[in-house]
């Protein structure tokens, strides 16, 4: 029952060139930062990744991307990654733009063992229809398109079939995990966080703070650890590393006193 793993590189051994990833996180909250350098320092190549972005500034998975090491993108958001859109409109990987509802419910959906499932959102649009350009030639042409989905009225209203989301392996974040792989998520870094370890086959987690059993509240649970296979405990410094995309700083009104 002990799923504790020494190092991140030990977590992540076995993930190999080719294979699909779904990693947390939104923006830069609750994003698997230790496990990703450390696949960045496995080598592994021509990764298929989902997730809702794919990094912002220089961390998170903009590592693997800079690097080249990803060939395909699943997810909803490309930000100002400029790198991500870079590579993206030059032809150097394939994405699947989709519904950010969408994707949370494809993850969500893979985990319970739910195979497709209808849905309103999209109908109407290149999404349902087809035709959006999954990856571009060197010419900015279209070299891959989306194909179009099937789409059925339920009382009379038109929805969308959308396939489930599995993947060989997910890498989460999480605030507590114990070592049997219950896993708590602090706040918005919960995010998409649960679904991508529900999604995975082989689910790893690195924690800020690991916890014996019983030591999480059963009603505080967010993943329980039937999802996940391998925990990996944050050192101090890799629990506080947190970035911050945009620091907003609010001006002292006038006459207001220093406190």
């Amino acid at each position: 029952m002990d799923k504790v793993v020494a190092t991140a590189a030990g977590a992540v051994a076995d993930i190999g060139d080719g294979a699909s990833v779904a990693v947390g996180g939104f923006g830069l909250s609750g994003v698997p930062t230790a496990l990703i350098r450390a696949l960045h320092a496995r080598g592994s190549g021509g990764l298929h990744i989902v997730s809702n972005n794919c990094g912002a500034l220089d961390t998170g998975l903009t590592v693997l991307l800079s690097a080249g090491r990803i060939a395909r993108v699943t997810g909803s958001y490309i930000g100002s990654n400029k790198e991500f859109a870079r590579r993206y409109l030059e032809g150097d990987l394939e994405l699947e733009l989709i519904p950010q509802g969408t994707l949370a419910e494809r993850l969500r959906a893979g985990g319970a063992g739910i195979p497709a499932f209808y849905t309103p959102a999209g109908v109407g649009t290149a999404v349902a229809d087809g035709g959006l350009p999954w990856r571009y030639d060197a010419r900015g042409g279209v070299a891959v398109a989306s194909p179009p989905k099937e789409v059925r009225a339920f009382d009379g209203v038109d929805h969308v079939l959308e396939t489930a989301i599995r993947t060989d392996f997910a890498l989460v974040r999480a605030a507590k995990g114990d070592r049997h792989g219950n896993l708590l998520f602090a706040r918005s870094a919960r995010n998409f966080n649960p679904l991508a370890a529900m999604a995975g086959r082989i689910t790893v987690a690195e924690v800020e703070e690991l916890v014996e059993p019983g030591a999480i509240d059963p009603d505080a649970v967010h993943v329980p650890g039937v999802f996940v296979q391998r925990v990996v405990a944050l050192s101090p410094a890799e629990a506080a590393d947190k970035r911050i995309e945009r620091r907003t700083v609010r001006e002292k009104a006038a006459g207001a006193l220093d406190t």
